[in-house]
């Protein structure tokens, strides 16, 4: 028990630690490519802060915990909104601009509704994983092309060399790797010996887990006033996770859900956190998300989980 807690946390902390490099050296990427905030935002940031939620859904499949991988991204997302943005809210006025409305959100409810068509028979194949990722190379292309040209700023210079970045890029992928196989595997241990469901352990241990990186991620870019990259990166994460995680998840095998209650009430849950996003933003003239907004958020996250507690 006291060795798979132990487990359990070096897991933890080697996917920080690893998101951190990864972003990191990331950014730096995004910065010699001449990318606008906006765009690191929504894609390099966001691809970095969900490279947990990828590998521990891609163990877990291959582990034949399809429900964890499901669970986990489902959970992720609901945290990356009630957790990490109602705690950024606690802290700081945010104002979103319209287009992060006006694209990046109607294109997450789209893909969110598209999941949800896709997991109503119970699994996530093959085909239905390529048209997801596929959605993904349509989404980057989007950003990339159309969203770059709409943000004209100074970019500042990075002083990282490109060696210096490839090796972050590795060393940050090998400790998200062994994080991922000692995470999962101690999760697994828990849902047995609690005896608990793979989709509890998914939507609580391994969802606020993964999501940890988005947090801090959001909370040093408001410390550094970059409140483009904190927004994007929620938003932009939510989308990483549907697209990228289940997409490449169910391409390298079937997902095959066991839990009901995923369809039940689980997405259900999800769908409805991203629509309160769109409705605090029409209920304010001056489009600002505030502290009691960041209340509401939190509280409906907390109720949430002692529900399913």
């Amino acid at each position: 028990m006291i060795t798979q807690v132990f487990l359990l946390i070096s897991g933890l902390l080697l996917l920080i630690v690893g998101s951190n490099y990864l972003l990191k050296s990331a950014v730096d990427l995004s910065i010699k490519l001449n990318l606008s905030k906006v765009v690191i935002g929504l894609t390099v940031v966001s691809f970095a802060t969900s490279a947990p939620e990828l590998l521990i859904s891609l163990s877990s499949a291959l582990k034949g915990s399809a429900d964890i991988a499901i669970s986990n991204v489902i959970g992720s997302n609901i945290a990356n909104l009630g957790l990490v943005l109602g705690t950024v809210l606690c802290f700081i006025n945010i104002k979103i601009p319209k287009s992060n409305i006006k694209y990046d959100w109607t294109f997450l409810m789209l893909i969110s509704f598209v999941f949800f068509y896709f997991i109503n028979d119970f699994s996530v194949n093959r085909t239905e994983g390529f048209l997801l990722f596929s959605a993904l190379i349509l989404f980057l292309i989007f950003i990339v092309k159309i969203r770059d040209d709409e943000h004209v700023e100074e970019i500042k210079v990075s002083t990282a060399s490109n060696s210096k970045i490839l090796i972050l890029i590795v060393i940050s992928s090998i400790l998200l790797y062994y994080g991922s196989e000692l995470f999962v595997n101690s999760s697994i241990y828990f849902a047995e010996y609690f005896g608990v469901s793979e989709r509890v352990i998914g939507l609580t241990l391994v969802a606020i887990g993964t999501s940890l990186p988005e947090l801090v991620t959001s909370l040093v870019a408001i410390y550094k006033s970059e409140l483009d990259i904190s927004i994007g990166n929620i938003i932009g994460s939510n989308i990483f996770n549907i697209l990228a995680v289940i997409g490449l998840t169910s391409i390298v095998t079937d997902l095959n859900i066991l839990s009901e209650r995923i369809l039940s009430f689980d997405i259900y849950v999800m769908i409805f956190f991203s629509l309160i996003l769109v409705f605090f933003y029409l209920s304010n003239k001056k489009r600002f998300l505030n502290f009691y907004h960041g209340i509401i958020y939190l509280m409906l996250f907390i109720s949430y989980y002692l529900y399913i507690l």
